[in-house]
């Protein structure tokens, strides 16, 4: 009996001990404690869930692990283990924190069925036409990509100053003018490299002569790290034509949009701008398009394909020429430069790529890739000035990195399955989705191999808008995807 009787009060003890272990594991103070990024408790205390009118404090556990009874504990052990391990052997000065900010990263640290405990009248009388109609796809959503809470509402736990979740009337508006503005589009005379200068503006760019020529694309079987669109390998011949140097900047991009926008405009409304031959540009972005990063020489971001293709067909208008987007094919000649290696420099992409638990713990030498490519390992999950990298063979930069860039081409798996050679192709006659290339500042090494492939996502990439019906010329949730322009040589007399 006495035995059963310590047996009970040790049981007992351990239990409270475990339990006043969790609670205090719990509490706010002791997760600032060991979460040493320096902007975690600042902003939570400026923030809704701390900073408002009814003095209610959400706690750090009410959004960082899920409601009890619904895996409580196994959440806080895993999240646990990981916060131990990277106190204990991490530099924190090292961690990339804006990168942990980024939605695709703060989805694996929040749980939407605390959201949702919190949250559950989701129609509130102050709620706005725009939240209704997103709270409405929220519920009636079924198939993927479904919307995540934190896919309109990232900022409501850490208060971010430069994000917005409205429309951005003012985007554009306040881009740096200069008192000496061209007169007219610059004259080109014979095949070579030469700077655009856009009439009416203080704003030129590079165009790069890519000569004529034959070439492999694809990749081989044998390539490392390959996916099977890339193939099979086929030769193709091109004409000669001109390639932007860089992806079109802000600089350029705005001042498409500050001549053929309309900031009052909203989707499905009608608007013609006769002075630019009735092109219309975009409405007002929903939030930041440049997500704060800077605009000037950066590329261009969040775009469209309609919203670039309309670009070139502003760019071609105003300066006489004909610009339009690369076929993947004149992408993938231009990007090569006459090699036919994985890369445009040397390099095996299984020695570049981060995959794989050893290249994380002891990393790899990263310095031949990170002085072409703008990717997920020196970029800071951010784009760059386009003098970070070096050129290509061609003289161009960022061919393979920075930002994904669009293609003219519907995208297809199959479409490199012919027979013979292709002159000038341009892919398939119709699709859904368009050729992506190039890879990202988000992109592990091996998705910024020269053939390389993706498509966009439209769908996927809408998912936050919450305007009915949803913009046609800017996305809501890619922050990675740019163009770059071709110029046509027979289109310069």
């Amino acid at each position: 009996m006495g035995l059963l009787m310590l047996g009970a009060l040790l049981c007992l003890v351990i239990i409270l001990t475990i339990n006043t272990a969790s609670s205090y594991t719990s509490t706010d103070k002791y997760c600032m404690s060991c979460h040493v990024h320096p902007w975690a408790e600042q902003n939570w205390k400026l923030s809704p869930h701390h900073n408002n009118r009814t003095g209610v404090t959400v706690h750090c556990i009410e959004c960082h692990l899920p409601p009890k009874g619904e895996g409580y504990l196994f959440a806080k052990a895993k999240h646990g283990a990981i916060d131990a391990y990277g106190y204990l052997f991490k530099d924190s000065a090292k961690i990339n924190w804006e990168a942990k900010k980024l939605l695709e990263n703060a989805k694996g640290f929040t749980y939407e069925t605390a959201c949702i405990k919190c949250h559950q009248n989701l129609f509130p009388v102050t709620l706005s036409v725009n939240g209704s109609n997103a709270h409405l796809a929220y519920l009636n959503t079924k198939e993927e990509p479904k919307p995540n809470c934190i896919n309109c509402h990232l900022n409501v736990g850490h208060f971010d100053r430069n994000a917005k979740h409205e429309h951005d009337t003012n985007f554009g508006v306040d881009a740096t003018a200069s008192n000496e503005l061209f007169n007219e589009a610059t004259k080109v005379e014979k095949f070579e490299n030469f700077t655009e200068k856009i009439p009416g503006t203080s704003v030129s760019f590079d165009m790069v002569a890519i000569p004529e020529g034959t070439f492999n694309m694809g990749s081989p079987e044998s390539e490392p790290l390959r996916k099977p669109d890339e193939g099979p390998v086929h030769k193709v011949k091109l004409s000669k034509f001109w390639m932007g140097k860089v992806e079109v900047s802000w600089n350029e991009y705005l001042a498409f949009f500050q001549t053929t926008g309309s900031q009052g405009r909203t989707e499905g409304q009608v608007f013609k701008n006769k002075n630019v031959d009735a092109i219309t540009g975009p409405t007002p972005p929903w939030g930041a398009p440049d997500q704060g990063w800077g605009k000037g020489s950066r590329p261009a971001i969040t775009m469209t394909w309609k919203s670039a293709n309309t670009y070139c067909q502003w760019l071609s208008k105003v300066t006489g020429k004909k610009y339009r987007l690369p076929t993947e094919a004149e992408w993938e000649y231009a990007c090569r430069g006459n090699t036919t290696t994985p890369y445009f420099f040397k390099g095996d992409p299984k020695k570049f790529t981060s995959k794989g638990i050893f290249k994380k713990l002891f990393g790899r030498d990263t310095t031949t890739i990170g002085s072409y490519i703008v990717y997920a390992e020196n970029s800071a999950s951010k784009t760059k000035d386009p003098v970070s990298v070096k050129e290509n063979p061609f003289g161009l930069k960022n061919m393979a990195g920075n930002v994904a860039e669009f293609c003219s081409d519907y995208y297809s798996p199959d479409s490199y399955k012919s027979n013979g050679e292709s002159i000038n192709p341009k892919g398939p006659k119709s699709g859904q989705e368009h050729v992506i290339r190039g890879g990202s500042f988000k992109s592990d090494a091996k998705d910024v191999r020269s053939a390389a492939r993706d498509f966009t996502k439209t769908k996927a990439w809408l998912v936050t808008d919450p305007q009915m019906p949803k913009s046609i010329w800017w996305y809501s949730d890619c922050i990675d995807i740019g163009f770059r322009v071709v110029c046509e040589a027979d289109s310069v007399k």
